[in-house]
């Protein structure tokens, strides 16, 4: 059961033991997710040329792999990359953005599924039903489909894969082969930022390498992620302070922050 003890403890092993978290993601978010990863606590990387992922995974905590703007290239060190975190035992989080929109982006998340194993498995609605085989819609790499829609096959990825699935979405659902957690935390203005989604994936790898026990720190990370969304909306005018004041708001998120917001069933 996620609870705001749990969600704080976790926060403070992230500020207090600043785990290095090696991130292949995509250009369109590298400089959002690097500063998110920051104003939380945790240290990022960005590296994703062939030669050197296999050696930053040797020093990292956690490894996350995001399929935003793939390339033959990119998708070898994804795989190297990925292959390297399990030799070392290192959690490993995907996001398969854009799964189900082309043949080349599902294809690529499904490989990464099957050769690298990941830990932890975070998209919309739309990826996660694609990962799973059935129809689903996307509008470029945004889901048309409700995450609720997805829990079924949530739970089923689950099954198949060992990993957690996170479907995010105006409620998050965190899903393992036997249980679900819904995280009701966050704001609509999210939405109309680009890279949320992104930005919420490296934070599920701040908080993987802190905590073993991987619905949890998922579920906390989330949690997190959608109490900094809402106090950041009620400061912002649009888009561009929601930016801004995200990263405020997850800098200066406090034990009252969530004792007072948390909003999270299970």
């Amino acid at each position: 059961m996620i609870s705001k003890e749990s969600v704080i403890k976790d926060l403070k092993e992230v500020r207090s033991r600043s785990p290095l978290v090696h991130n292949i993601t995509n250009s369109v978010v590298m400089n959002n997710t690097a500063n998110a990863l920051l104003a939380i606590g945790a240290s990022p990387v960005m590296a994703h040329a062939v030669e050197e992922v296999e050696d930053m995974v040797k020093i990292a905590s956690s490894l996350v792999i995001n399929i935003g703007t793939l390339s033959p290239s990119w998708v070898e060190a994804m795989l190297k990359a990925g292959l390297a975190a399990k030799k070392k035992n290192i959690p490993v989080v995907l996001d398969p953005v854009g799964a189900g929109a082309t043949a080349y982006r599902t294809q690529t998340s499904l490989q990464i599924i099957r050769e690298c194993k990941p830990d932890v498995i975070r998209g919309n609605a739309s990826e996660i039903m694609a990962l799973t085989c059935k129809q689903s819609d996307t509008k470029g790499v945004d889901s048309v489909a409700s995450s609720e829609s997805a829990v079924h096959g949530a739970t089923t990825l689950a099954k198949d894969t060992g990993a957690i699935i996170i479907i995010s979405g105006p409620v998050d659902y965190v899903v393992d082969n036997k249980s679900v957690i819904q995280v009701q935390n966050g704001s609509p203005l999210m939405g109309k930022v680009t890279g949320m989604g992104c930005t919420a994936t490296a934070l599920v790898g701040a908080f993987v390498a802190v905590n073993c026990d991987f619905i949890m720190s998922s579920a906390h990370a989330m949690a997190v992620m959608g109490i900094a969304g809402e106090l950041a909306a009620k400061r912002s005018a649009g888009p561009g302070t929601m930016q801004a004041y995200f990263l405020d708001e997850l800098y200066k998120l406090s034990d009252k922050d969530i004792t007072n917001l948390l909003k999270a069933v299970s």
